[in-house]
């Protein structure tokens, strides 16, 4: 007697989509959902480890000599 049969929630779920209406409970269902989506999507953006910038050849310019070096060909010797 104490717990409560499948009837029992049957008849709680009848007076629910009474009282609301179908259309209301699809809109909540929707936007929890989309809630619970986009938690796990800023759970998921955590985890992952930032992508370190890429480097790239940099030419710098010898102002005493006035010669340009790349650094990338010096790298290569």
């Amino acid at each position: 007697m104490g717990s409560l049969s499948i009837w029992h929630w049957l008849i709680v779920l009848a007076v629910v989509v009474l009282i609301f209406g179908t259309k209301k409970l699809r809109n909540v269902g929707n936007d929890l959902g989309s809630a619970v989506k986009g938690f796990k999507e800023g759970m998921a953006s955590e985890d992952k480890p930032a992508v370190p910038p890429q480097v790239t050849a940099t030419k710098t310019t010898d102002l005493e000599s006035g010669r340009v070096i790349d650094t990338a060909e010096r790298d290569k010797r």
